[in-house]
């Protein structure tokens, strides 16, 4: 599986310059970048669509009311997952995605939930404190691996005596 690489804000707007311009395929271009084609795709969509400030990455945080009204903009439009990332310059599609599932499943309000980083309620691993045993616990565990050990003898006894009687028959 490749991992996914970072470009500069400056081999981006190559990129782009590339094909609007000098007139290259998005092919070429991805080519001498050594990317996916869709990866190009994108970022001329993004540039034709916003200019510059379409693809030069930048660390974004939305609230609550926007995330809503860009999937309520989404439905009411007719737009596609891509295009309404494109309309509102939300650098990943999957974002949007993932927003649209989460005002289904969980309504408007759960938009306003901050879902990064580690749940706040994760335990950190700690180390189990062995349980001091009383004297009533160690002899009912004494007295039950006795038992299984006679169970356990029986049953070795039992298939012993099937399989020579077993044997025996088939002698015959």
């Amino acid at each position: 599986m490749s991992r996914r690489r970072k470009f500069s804000d400056e081999d981006r707007m190559k990129a782009v310059t590339m094909v609007i311009e000098q007139h290259l395929s998005k092919k070429e271009v991805a080519l001498l970048y050594n990317t996916d084609v869709s990866v190009i795709k994108r970022w001329v969509s993004y540039y034709e669509a916003l200019g510059i400030e379409g693809i030069v990455s930048k660390a974004q945080y939305y609230d609550g009311n926007f995330k809503v009204k860009v999937i309520e903009y989404m439905h009411e439009n007719g737009l596609s997952i891509r295009q309404t990332a494109r309309k509102f310059n939300i650098p990943q599609h999957p974002t949007v995605s993932k927003w649209e599932r989460i005002y289904y499943e969980e309504g408007p309000a759960a938009l306003s939930q901050e879902r990064r980083g580690r749940c706040k309620n994760m335990d950190t691993k700690k180390q189990a404190k062995p349980k001091q045993m009383n004297e009533q616990t160690k002899e009912d565990l004494i007295a039950e691996v006795q038992r299984l050990r006679m169970e356990n003898d029986y049953l070795k006894k039992l298939n012993a005596l099937v399989q020579e009687r077993i044997a025996r028959e088939n002698g015959k």
